[in-house]
């Protein structure tokens, strides 16, 4: 994502590892926020094309590779055991602690393998000249607001095929494949064009609604299934001296964190992948329009509150935690980056999106979730093998425990949470992914075109909308207008759903 140097300029958050926020600035969010979003989300800008066409160019060869290892049972990616393993880590929100504790175990399984850890925010800058190079390193964390355009790299045969790792057998059970214990979406999310999986997210976030359960509950009040619903409860919490929502009004790509599951749970998943697919009219569909015009709504009965356009999203959310508000659009990471604002018996809690009726196409509980933290092995590294295996053992069922302890986050691992204490957002996370089953969406639109997503999609359509300067019909003849540039636009590569 962006290159850019002042890193409180564009929200980039990312569950932090301790209750302090560690990679957030009160002027806009830290880094690491920002790939638990921009795979989600899409949040950040993309890094300039001087990077990609170096790519192309670059040395550096197969006579550098490390020679492979014995394949056996408990080395089944044929890791040389002697070769050095090189990994550097986003450091932001998640901290390197549990990617520290991951190296240890290759350590021991590997005793005469030198492992060589960094943790750096300028993963764009640090390592660009190694690709250019021919140089990079085995296993890199692709994160925060220098995060490295993985389309591109993709495109310029810069990175390795995962389904190595994917077929292997799993860290805790050989008679299972690693892929097979995974969450849902998240070997999809990997993919770009076709079959190689070139990205594995590690993290897993719930995307919805957040609220504070208690707060909720002196309103006398269920979380609202229907619009109506909504309304009344936004009435509710009006005549308490509560507004009914607030979100990040500087950076209003927060609203699609609840607005798009709720399209795709009135109109169905085909809506929401229309829109990715970047097909005509896509945007002009009923469900947009009944989706559009119910937050419209909020707006035009004053149950926003009052300022929010304003508000980037540690306002917003400091606000929201101290009662200001009861509803507010946002990610799992919430948890971690309102600690020390939330009082302690806030009694955190998600839902998955309002519907607008009974004639949804999709039931009550569908949600968004899907990976973060985009983890990369690249194709010239030397110790591809020694990459792969790192993640492998990033993927058993103690490392995955071990990371959702230390930072509040679930991981790509499905499971992981036995035996673990869950702090209350994330218990009702897991409640969230338990009631929509199958119903899990994961709009594409945020990690395929970035700039489209956030700044004109966010800013120009859904925040100059919910400020009341454009009417529902007006932003989306906007958004549509805005997708229908990006179709046509040739210097940049276009997804579809497979």
């Amino acid at each position: 994502m962006g290159s850019t140097s002042d890193e409180s300029r564009t929200p980039d958050r990312t569950t932090g590892a301790t209750g302090t926020s560690t990679g957030t600035t009160a002027t806009g969010p830290g880094r690491r926020d920002l790939i638990k979003r921009s795979a989600a989300l899409g949040l950040i800008s993309v890094p300039t094309m001087s990077f990609l066409s170096a790519c192309a160019s670059s040395g550096g060869g197969d006579e550098d590779k490390a020679e492979a290892g014995e394949k056996t049972a408990k080395n089944p990616l044929a890791v040389n055991d002697s070769a050095q393993l090189e990994f550097v880590l986003f450091d932001g929100g998640f901290g390197k602690e549990y990617a520290e504790d991951a190296v240890k175990i290759y350590e021991q399984n590997f005793p005469k393998a030198k492992v060589k850890f960094s943790a750096t925010q300028k993963i764009q800058s640090t390592l660009q000249p190694r690709f250019n190079q021919g140089t990079p390193p085995d296993l890199i964390d692709n994160s925060g607001a220098e995060q490295m355009d993985m389309g591109v790299l993709a495109g310029k045969s810069q990175l390795a095929d995962l389904t190595p790792l994917l077929d292997a057998p799993s860290f805790d059970d050989p008679n299972k494949k690693v892929r097979d214990t995974l969450r849902p979406g998240i070997v999809e999310m990997g993919q770009l064009d076709g079959d190689p999986v070139w990205i594995m997210y590690y993290a897993y976030t719930v995307y919805g609604v957040w609220y504070s359960q208690k707060a909720l509950d002196s309103l006398d009040a269920t979380y609202p299934e229907t619009w109506d619903e909504m309304l009344a409860v936004c009435e509710k919490a009006k005549k308490k001296g509560m507004a009914g929502w607030t979100y990040a009004g500087k950076y209003p790509y927060y609203l699609p964190f609840s607005l798009y599951p709720m399209i795709g749970k009135v109109g169905g998943v085909e809506v929401l992948d229309a829109i990715d697919n970047l097909e005509p009219n896509a945007w002009k569909h009923p469900a947009v329009k009944a989706c559009f015009e119910a937050y419209y709504e909020l707006y035009k009965k004053g149950y926003v509150l009052k300022g929010t356009p304003g508000l980037d999203h540690i306002q917003s959310q400091t606000a929201w935690a101290k009662g200001k508000a009861l509803f507010i659009p946002n990610g799992s990471w919430v948890e971690n980056e309102s600690a020390n604002v939330m009082p302690a018996d806030f009694d955190l809690a998600v839902s998955a999106p309002t519907g607008i009726d009974s004639s949804d196409k999709l039931p009550f509980g569908t949600i968004w979730a899907s990976g973060g933290e985009p983890f990369i092995v690249p194709a010239k590294a030397k110790n591809t093998a020694g990459g792969m295996e790192q993640l492998r053992i990033m993927l058993s069922e103690a490392s995955s425990k071990n990371f959702t302890t230390k930072v509040k986050s679930l991981t790509a691992y499905n499971g992981g949470t036995d035996g673990i204490t869950l702090t209350p957002g994330l218990k009702s996370g897991v409640a969230a992914l338990e009631k929509a089953g199958d119903n899990v969406v994961n709009p594409r639109l945020q990690d395929w075109y970035v700039q489209l997503q956030k700044e004109k999609i966010g800013v120009s359509g859904l925040g100059e909308m919910m400020a009341g300067r454009l009417t529902p019909a007006e932003a989306i003849k906007k958004i549509q207008g805005y997708a229908d540039e990006t179709a046509k636009d040739t210097s940049i590569k276009h997804y579809k759903h497979q």
